[in-house]
């Protein structure tokens, strides 16, 4: 049986539980650097909650970050300075003229860091592979382009899917295999 003190700790305990950990994949660093360098996947659209946890992973990785850029319209709200870290980092909002799955981090003695953006409503299997192209070396592509192409993937994916249980059905007797074979009752009541 419980007692009053631990009825009492457990909500404490949930209330100051420590963030989950930043899901960040950073490539080597290369000359020349690709579109991306990397990509971020946030759990939610709220960057005053998000910005502190992708700080701390990368300043553990590749330095003190004093601000980033990314596009209006990304994110819902749109401070010119965040906290994260115990200091504040300076935000740069554009209108236009920048990826919108894009993030760029300014890092002292680095320069920048242009970062994937995935969406944090992604499936993780999306997610996974939408991370391990933006930190290979080896592709070229931009935020947008490979959020375009992982889009492809899953419409592809998709219709392949919904093709094999439609041929299913039919297979196990769901549905007639020629569409105008379904109509012949209508025919033959209601004239030709």
């Amino acid at each position: 049986m419980a007692s009053r003190a631990d009825e009492h700790a457990a909500p404490e305990q949930k209330r100051f539980s420590p963030p989950l950990p930043a899901r960040l994949a950073l490539r080597p660093p290369t000359i020349p650097p690709g579109p991306v360098c990397g990509a971020w996947w946030p759990r939610s659209r709220d960057l005053m909650t998000e910005l502190p946890i992708l700080t701390d992973a990368f300043d553990a990785r590749r330095g003190r970050l004093p601000g980033f850029a990314v596009r209006r319209g990304t994110w819902p709200e749109a401070p010119c300075d965040l906290p994260a870290a115990g200091d504040t980092v300076k935000t740069a909002w554009f209108a236009s003229g920048f990826d919108p799955y894009t993030i760029r981090l300014y890092s002292y003695g680095v320069g920048h860091w242009d970062l994937l953006v995935v969406p944090p409503g992604t499936d993780a299997a999306s997610a996974a592979r939408l991370m391990t192209a933006a930190a290979d070396p080896a592709l070229r592509l931009t935020a947008s382009a490979l959020v375009a192409a992982e889009q492809r993937r899953h419409d592809q994916d998709g219709a392949r899917w919904e093709r094999e249980q439609v041929e299913q059905w039919e297979g196990e007797g769901g549905a007639p295999q020629h569409p105008s074979a379904g109509l012949s009752f209508f025919h033959n009541c209601y004239g030709p």
